[in-house]
Formats: structure tokens, sequence, C-alpha cells
């Protein structure tokens, strides 16, 4: 069963539960804002399903919710961020914010954050930056999920990428996608639901392909485009952990366990302003791209469906299972 919730009751139910184990306001709302978007664009496995885990992980001191993250020039044009163990989205809006500030006079900025956590649906912060009228590249590594091409060992997260791309007059062009086959998140939801993953989607403790959600999650993922995926997985690796000083996919612990150590992973992100490169025509070209793309039967630009549940979401509000409306009402209460 479901329950129907409008975006703004989902986004008070999301903000209060956290600050119920001592998260500060200012946090919880910048928290539930990102979460409340992914399940109004129909990201649910990066919605509000993830509080229960990270209101438990600030009640064990895995995440510390009332932290402030620090800022840093590195150079001219370079941020970098330090989440200081508590929730990602404070730290990436603390340092695209400036970003923003600086790209005026640079023309690219780059951002790290080290001593992270789940950085939600990545896609959500590149989307910030573009309608600035800024395009933006993101990337985040994750616990470990996915064995380097012909290894049987979880060695690199799932390691989504992001970029969004300004538009006139509607909304940026976005794309999100993780270099697993499918998130990781996925096969969470399908083992709390009790349900069975398509084949092609994990494999085993022993490498062998796998429906079941409960052995996909103790084996690793397969990488999307096979060999290439693993390749660009590593890529995002040196680019978050590597260039931040943050923790490799194996050495994270778990974003679902209240256990353990914090998981210190990783973000970066470019900052790019697209009419210092192509000028004044860069908008009107790339609408001839999309143009051109649009006029083939079936085609369509990424990000389509997303913003069409957006739409319908902001309309009708969001359907939640009712056990996890209910525990948010709940823990709301503490």
């Amino acid at each position: 069963m479901t329950t129907t919730v409008s975006l703004e009751g989902l986004f008070d139910l999301a903000t209060h539960a956290l600050v119920a184990v001592n998260t500060s306001s200012e946090n919880a709302r910048i928290v539930a804002a990102a979460l409340v978007a992914a399940d109004a664009d129909g990201l649910s496995s990066h919605g509000v399903s993830r509080i229960p885990f990270y209101a438990d992980q600030v009640l064990s001191g895995k995440v510390d919710g009332n932290v402030t993250p620090g800022l840093q020039m590195t150079a001219r044009a370079s941020i970098a961020v330090d989440a200081k163990c508590g929730f990602a989205f404070p730290a990436i809006k603390m340092g695209l914010a400036r970003a923003i500030d600086l790209i005026k006079d640079t023309g690219v900025v780059a951002v790290t954050v080290t001593n992270s956590h789940h950085a939600g649906a990545c896609g959500y912060h590149v989307e910030q930056v573009a309608t600035h009228g800024y395009i933006a590249l993101g990337f985040t590594n994750t616990p470990s999920a996915m064995a380097p091409w012909g290894g049987s060992k979880g060695t690199f997260g799932t390691n989504p990428i992001a970029f969004a791309c300004p538009r006139a007059d509607t909304l940026p062009l976005v794309i999100d996608l993780s270099l697993s086959r499918v998130a990781r998140g996925k096969v969470m939801l399908a083992e709390k639901q009790g349900k069975p993953i398509p084949s092609g989607w994990a494999l085993d403790s022993q490498g062998r392909s796998t429906t079941n959600a409960t052995a996909a999650l103790a084996g690793t993922m397969v990488p999307i485009g096979e060999d290439k995926g693993a390749a660009l997985a590593l890529m995002v690796e040196i680019l978050t952990a590597g260039l931040a000083g943050a923790s490799f996919a194996y050495e994270a612990s778990s974003f679902f366990s209240a256990e353990g150590a914090p998981p210190r992973v990783g973000q970066s992100f470019i900052i790019i302003d697209p009419v210092v490169f192509a000028g004044a025509r860069f908008s009107a070209r790339i609408e001839e791209l999309f143009v051109a793309i649009l006029a083939q039967d079936g085609a369509r630009l990424p990000g389509t469906r997303r913003q069409l549940c957006r739409m319908n979401s902001q309309q009708k509000g969001v359907a939640i299972p009712e056990a996890l409306y209910q525990e948010l009402v709940n823990r709301g209460k503490r």
C-alpha cells in the first residue's frame, strides 16, 4: 500500500525526522530538499527512503548532523570543501555556491569535497548550477560495489557521473547515470520489498549472475558497458577520492549501516561558463543539436521522463510506501 504526500508535506516529514535525531535545522532542510527532489523526479532509491538510514547514522555518530563544512581556496579557481563527516549535501551546496561566485572571473572552477557521505542523485547538484547558466559535471565515489574488469572483489563504487547544460527558456539538460548497470540503491530497495532483481544487474559473491537481491548485495554490481564501465569507475575514483584526499571505495563504510566509521568518500565538480568559450551563440547552437536529435522518430533527450515525473509530482504529490510514511511520521515525533 502507498500513501500520496505533497512535496511540501514530504519535505516537512523528512526535515522533522532528521531534526529529531539532533541534526541542525539548516542541515536537515538542505538534505530534505535534495531527497524530496529525487522522489519528485521518480528516483525513489535516492529519495526519502534514505531518511531512516541517515537518521540512524546520526544517532550512532557515523554522521555528524550538526557540523558546518569548511571551505578553502587552494588556487584562484580551485575550491576544497571538507564535509567533516557530516552530510554531503551542505558541503556540496557550499562549494558550488562559491564556484558560481568565482566563475564570472575565471571561466572554469573545480570543486572537491572530502570526508563526505552519500551525495544522493548527482544530477540534482549539477542542475542547480545549470539554472545559473553554467555547464556542470559532477562525480562521486561510493562504497565498494564493483570489481575491476576481470576481477571478483568489490574495489570500485558504482561511482555516478552527472552533467548539466543550461537551455534557454526551459529546464537544463541533465544526464545522471551510475557506472554500474543500475544504481545499487535499486537493489537495496528490491531487497527491502522482498522482490527479485532482473538478470544482468549483479553477480553473487562467487561471481555468478543472480536475481536474488540479498545475494547481489553480498556480491558485486555489473558495470555499464562491461570493461568500459569499469575503466570509467577507476577514473571517478581518481577524480574524487584521489583529488579530494577521501576514502577509496574499498576503504569506505556502508551508506546503509549505522555501524562502523564514517565513509569519508569524495565528490568533485567542474563548472564551466560556456559563453567564455563559445560566445553568445552557445545557447542557439546547442538547440540546433537538440532539434536534430528530436527530428528522429522515437528519439528523446535525456531526462525527459524525469521532467514529466517532476511536473506530475508538483501537481499530485508523490506516492510512497505506507510503511515508510508511518516510519517518517514516528521518527519526527521523537
